[in-house]
Order: C-alpha cells, then structure tokens, then sequence
C-alpha cells in the first residue's frame, strides 16, 4: 500500500496495489502490519463509520476535542468526493492550511488523516458511499467543528454553494476564529 506524503506533515494519501483483469479487481484496502511498516503509525482503528450520500451533500468540518481526538483513514467504494482535512495543531507549521484530495471508488485512494484535524468532504458524484477507520470512538461531548464557508479559510468546495447541501448542525458551527483548541 504505497503512500504519497502531502505539503502538510502527517497527512499522508495511500494508494493501494490493484490487481485487474478480466473478471474484476482485487486489492487489500487495509492491512494492519503494512500500513505500520510503510507509514510508521501503529495505531489501533477502533471504529469504522459508513456513510451514503447524495451529490452536493457536504459533511463537515468536523473534529472532536481532547482527549477524544481521532485519526482517520477514509476511502470512497461508490462514487466521488472532495476531501478537505484543516490542520488544527497549534504548533505547526501549517497550523490553520488546508488540503482537499479527490477520492473515488475508481482511483481507490484512501486518505490519511492523523489527529488534530478538522475534516469534511463533498460529494460530487450522484451518490457516494464513503467509509472510514477511528482510532478512537465517537465523544458527542467532544464533538466540534468550523462552519464550511469560512472566510479565513477560503476552502475551495469545488461546488458553487447553492449546490451545497448541508445539515442544520453543521450550518451553526463557529467559525475558524472562535475555536478555542487546547
């Protein structure tokens, strides 16, 4: 499972070994000792999350708070995504940038996301289906989050916003600069 390093440290865009022929495809979309070898992070995935969406559906931003935080490994198995992790780390370089990452059922890659993060994505095929390892298990006293069209942030959805669909919730998140991260 080779994995590409981004312009911020840490978060990391796997791309499986797919074995195509005539009848289909197979690929090993986790394995526990190669992902440790290959990327150096052991971490125990306690959660698996499934959700189905439809296009123009945008979830996010979304984080949990310490000492609740959770890393995250997503992939996509119908459909289509735009994938935005924001660095939330205090002390990094890259504290407050974001990347988004295109992620499909057709290009099969699977995204990384270590802990102390906010994530979210759009979907911008008819439906998408997208699952995700936890390595730590849901907190709704811990959950938070930054409202999806923040200024400060500029994220690029890729969707014009009356296209975006999103839920009450995650219309009244607070804004980059209200967060108060410990």
């Amino acid at each position: 499972m080779p994995f590409y390093t981004t312009q911020i440290p840490d978060l990391l865009l796997f791309e499986p070994r797919v074995f195509e022929d005539k009848r289909g495809y197979f690929y090993e979309s986790f394995n526990q000792k190669e992902f440790s070898e290959i990327s150096g992070i052991n971490l125990p995935f306690v959660q698996d999350n499934h959700s189905l969406s439809k296009y123009g559906v945008l979830r996010g931003l979304h984080f949990q708070n310490p000492p609740y935080q959770q890393a995250k490994l997503i992939k996509v198995i119908q459909g289509e995504i735009y994938d935005v992790a924001v660095d939330l780390r205090k002390n990094s370089p890259t504290f407050g940038k974001w990347l988004g990452f295109w992620l499909s059922a057709e290009n099969k890659k699977q995204l990384y996301i270590p802990r102390g993060f906010a994530h979210g994505f759009v979907v911008l095929s008819q439906v998408a289906e997208v699952l995700y390892k936890c390595d730590n298990f849901y907190a709704p006293q811990a959950e938070s989050g930054i409202i999806f069209n923040d200024s400060s942030l500029s994220i690029d959805w890729i969707l014009k916003e009356n296209e975006i669909i999103i839920s009450e919730k995650d219309l009244k998140l607070p804004r980059f600069s209200e967060l108060v991260l410990s």
